[in-house]
């Protein structure tokens, strides 16, 4: 699913707005859910699941292909877990 197909989605839903009204409510969600991953603060959004950022640390590695040496720096990762509705509609989905 596109960030489109989501505007017209909800415009669908809620007859009464138009598509760049609801388009622009989307990327206000979207830019909030950015900036508060930004801030290492988490985002949960009941009945859909919970967003929050994890600290790798940093690591040495093998290049498979060439035998060198490499060293990882420590990184941010976005880490998702899914809700337990989410999880059994898709368990539900499935069969």
């Amino acid at each position: 699913m596109l960030k489109r197909d989501l505007v017209n989605a909800v415009a669908e839903e809620m007859g009464a707005y138009l598509k760049k009204d609801v388009s622009q409510a989307v990327d206000i969600m979207l830019d909030t859910i950015v900036e508060a991953l930004a801030e290492d603060r988490r985002v949960e959004i009941r009945g859909f699941g919970s967003f929050s950022v994890r600290q790798r640390k940093a690591r040495t590695t093998k290049n498979p292909r060439t035998g060198k040496v490499m060293k990882i720096t420590s990184r941010k990762n976005l880490h998702f877990t899914m809700s337990k509705s989410l999880k059994d509609a898709l368990i539900q989905n499935g069969k």
